[in-house]
């Protein structure tokens, strides 16, 4: 098949897209994989205005969850640099099968991250989860790149006199989901701040950043925001497209009616989008 080109987007089934990809080409990968649980992105108890979010989810039956994360997680591995790292972001329900990948693949496990998010799915008979599961691996623990003064140096202290540095760097992370009201949307989306915290810490200006399972864009457009190369794919049509017109305008959110509408800066953006 031909050559995959970095700062493009591809409507292609991840494992083909990577298989274009020459070895060991990729600085870093950030994902976030179908859940396999019947997700259905029209729920009312996400409180949504249905209109507005982009249908076509393709989910993965539970069954054939392992053999589907061991196949891509196997192409990812090829192309992944020994100096680079991946960031798999994931609910607690096929969460066994990601970590089983882990291992049988040789990948090195650095940090299993939880992002606490504001809200959570009301639950009747169990336990609200509002939380996510972030698994950091690399292949190379000696050669990964992260460069820990990138958000705060050690002199910064937070309100009460402690490091903030410290803080940013624990393995617990209390990020908002965001907002996009009156905007168009995928079902699910990670917010920018969680994927620029990632950038900073694990990429540096000019690296190729993979997203197998692009979505709305995100991952590619916050690391075009941030000076990074991207690459990555999306199978559902309408949301390659929905991130394809981002990227092309140049923008982070647009509007239902395809305006751009009045965004609110992000912290290293500003004017940017």
């Amino acid at each position: 098949m031909p050559g995959i080109e970095f700062n493009q987007i591809y409507n292609m089934d991840c494992v083909e897209g990577m298989r274009g990809l020459p070895a060991e080409s990729i600085d870093l990968v950030i994902t976030d994989p179908p859940f396999a649980i019947n997700f259905k992105a029209h729920r009312a108890n996400y409180n949504r205005t249905q209109s507005r979010v982009m249908t076509g989810y393709n989910e993965i039956h539970a069954d054939d969850y392992g053999e589907f994360t061991l196949r891509w997680m196997e192409e990812v591995r090829r192309v992944l640099k020994d100096s680079g790292s991946m960031f798999i972001f994931s609910g607690w329900n096929n969460l066994k099968d990601i970590l089983v990948a882990i291992d049988d693949l040789e990948f090195v496990t650095v940090n299993h991250i939880i992002w606490k998010y504001q809200f959570g799915v009301v639950c009747k008979r169990k336990f609200v989860t509002s939380h996510y599961h972030c698994l950091f691996v690399c292949k190379d623990d000696l050669k990964r790149k992260f460069f820990n003064s990138a958000r705060f140096t050690k002199e910064i202290r937070t309100e009460n006199g402690g490091s903030r540095r410290y803080q940013d760097m624990e393995d617990v992370w209390n990020i908002k989901r965001e907002y996009w009201h009156g905007d168009k949307k995928t079902p699910t989306k990670l917010p920018s701040e969680l994927i620029e915290k990632i950038l900073l810490y694990a990429s540096e200006e000019g690296d190729v950043v993979l997203d197998p399972f692009l979505g709305s864009g995100q991952v590619a457009v916050v690391s075009n925001m941030l000076r990074r190369q991207y690459v990555g794919f999306e199978i559902v049509e309408e949301y390659h497209d929905f991130a394809r017109e981002r990227l092309d305008k140049g923008v982070y959110r647009i509007g239902d009616d395809g305006s751009v509408p009045v965004q609110e800066s992000m912290s290293l953006f500003g004017e940017m989008i």
